[in-house]
This record gives C-alpha cells, sequence and structure tokens, in this order.
C-alpha cells in the first residue's frame, strides 16, 4: 500500500508537470539561470564621454556585455546619470562607482553588499590603483609621469609595490571586516599593473614583454585567496593574452605597450566561472563589439555561477 500510494504520487507529480509545459530539464536551467551572475569592470575614461560620444554609448557598452553588476572606474559625476539611463541602482566613490540591475542592501568604502533576485547577497569592492610609476613603461624605456627607466623584475616588483601596495592592503583590510565570511567577493578594478599570470617565463620568451615579473598586486590576490576570472577561464596565456589596454594605439606602436591591466577577481566556496570576454572595438580585439567605443580601456565581463542558496 505504501509502495502503491507512492507510486500514485509520482506518476500525478509527473502529469502535473506534464501538462504545466514543464520538464526536469526546464526547472534545472531555471535555477541555474537565477544562480547565474555576470560581473563586469569597465574604466570609462574620464566621465565617459572624453572621446567625443555621449554618455548613452557608455551605457550601450554596458548592455552589450548583458552584466549585472558593474565596476567602473573614472565615471566621476556620470555615475548619476549613467545609472539612470541603464534603470539601476549605484553608489559612488571617489571617481568611481558601483552599478547593479540588484538592490544594494550595503554600502562599504570602495564596495557594496549586493541582494540577488534569489535572495542570495555577494559583496563587490571595486579598484582603480596608482597610474604611475608604471613598470612596463619602465622597463621598455617609455617616458611617462617622469618615472626612472629600470632594468630588472627586482627594480619592477619594488616600484609596483611601491606605487600600489597600500592601496592592495587597504582592500584586504576592508574585505577582512566584513561581517558574514561565507558570501562570495568580487573585486573589480583598472589595477595599472599587469598580472604574473601574463608577464611569464614563456611570453618573455616569445618576445612578447621584455622580461619574466611577478607582479605583486596581482600575487597578493592570489595569496589572500582570490582568482583571476579571465585566467581561470583562459589559463593559457600566449594563446589568450585579453589585453584591455588599449584601444586607442596600433600594437606596435614604440610609445605604448598592449597589456591586460582591468581585472575581474572573485573569491567564495563553490563559485564557478563559465564564461569571460572582452569588450571592445572590433572583433580582432573583443569578444563582443560596439563600435565606436567610447574608453581607452577594453572593458572584461565575467559569467558566474554561484552555489545554491
Amino acid at each position: 500500500m505504501k509502495d502503491s500510494s507512492v507510486s500514485v504520487f509520482t506518476i500525478a507529480i509527473v502529469c502535473l508537470l506534464f501538462a504545466s509545459g514543464v520538464s526536469r530539464a526546464d526547472t534545472e536551467q531555471t535555477a541555474a539561470e537565477t544562480r547565474s551572475l555576470r560581473v563586469m569592470t569597465f574604466n570609462v575614461l574620464r566621465g565617459g564621454m572624453q572621446r567625443g560620444q555621449p554618455l548613452s554609448q557608455t551605457a550601450k557598452v554596458i548592455q552589450a556585455a548583458e552584466a549585472d553588476i558593474v565596476g567602473l572606474q573614472e565615471v566621476g559625476g556620470k555615475a548619476k546619470e549613467l545609472a539612470a539611463l541603464l534603470g539601476w541602482n549605484y553608489m559612488r566613490h571617489g571617481s568611481g562607482a558601483i552599478l547593479t540591475r540588484f538592490e544594494i542592501i550595503e554600502k562599504h568604502d570602495g564596495g557594496a553588499r549586493i541582494r540577488l533576485e534569489s535572495g542570495q547577497d555577494v559583496y563587490l569592492f571595486n579598484l582603480h590603483l596608482a597610474h604611475a610609476p608604471y613598470q612596463p613603461y619602465q622597463l621598455l624605456g617609455i617616458p611617462y609621469a617622469d618615472a626612472p627607466f629600470i632594468k630588472t623584475e627586482r627594480e619592477a616588483v619594488d616600484s609596483a609595490e611601491g606605487a600600489r601596495g597600500q592601496q592592495i592592503a587597504g582592500l584586504f583590510g576592508k574585505i577582512g571586516k566584513l561581517p558574514d565570511k561565507e558570501i562570495p567577493v568580487f573585486v573589480t578594478g583598472d589595477f595599472n599593473e599587469p598580472s604574473h599570470l601574463d608577464w611569464t617565463a614563456a611570453a618573455a620568451k616569445a618576445g612578447r614583454h621584455p622580461i619574466k615579473v611577478a607582479y605583486p598586486s596581482s600575487m597578493a590576490m592570489v595569496e589572500k585567496g582570490f582568482m583571476d576570472a579571465w585566467r581561470a577561464f583562459h589559463p593559457d596565456e600566449m594563446k589568450s593574452p585579453g589585453y584591455t589596454w588599449t584601444p586607442v594605439t596600433q600594437a606596435a606602436d614604440p610609445k605604448d605597450h598592449h597589456d591586460r591591466i582591468d581585472f575581474v577577481y572573485f573569491r567564495g566556496k563553490r563559485v564557478e566561472v563559465k564564461n569571460v570576454s572582452i569588450v571592445g572595438e572590433d572583433k580582432e580585439n573583443a569578444d563582443i563589439v560596439v563600435s565606436p567605443f567610447p574608453s581607452d580601456h577594453r572593458a572584461v565581463v565575467a559569467t558566474f555561477l554561484l552555489p545554491p542558496a
């Protein structure tokens, strides 16, 4: 009798699902979509209109990326207007801002706690690290901000640490004080510093970069348990350089050096990277194309799958 009742109940449920057109696969897909989150970083270049485009073109970049949360750098006083164009919530911090279509339930110094449609919360912190001295230019003998030229990895690491070490330490201090240690944490930013995952021995041997450099900001992020979303999804630095700097110069320009300095980092149990794309000016340099492109930095958008609530 017990087995019979279970069978009848199961058949009834299946019939109801069939009648409503809902399958188990549909239910699982809907659950996965609810847990999917697209996080973007974008340096919009001095308010988003510096290259002669209206602010709506910057909004178009965010819309084309289908982002859910965006860490913006250099947006300044245009943050409110840009959020209004998108119909989103925002919080401004210095010249940066965090924009999201979700609810911001807590504001932190340079960060926010955001509640998703699923009821889950995430933290996002947004950075714009010091632009000078810029070690790739120092190593390549490109004049910039009166910085001295250097030759060795040790000099590059020391220079980068002196420029940005306190800012990175400040970030970790803020994250360390967060009350809920189990919530996923995302960090977006224009780091103005390449990654040790890109300036490898293989890249130096191939002539892509002058030498190998274990850049300290990216090293510190990894040491604190964060993963670089681009490199997590595109582990081969030679096949997938992921350049974000810069769409405004040619690759062979002797006064510049193309590189990856804009990042989406993440930390959290069972957070999975499903895809990471570059948003930029053409198909040769970007996965998602918006033309004309309004900034001197390409954007990065990463799709994550969060653990069930």
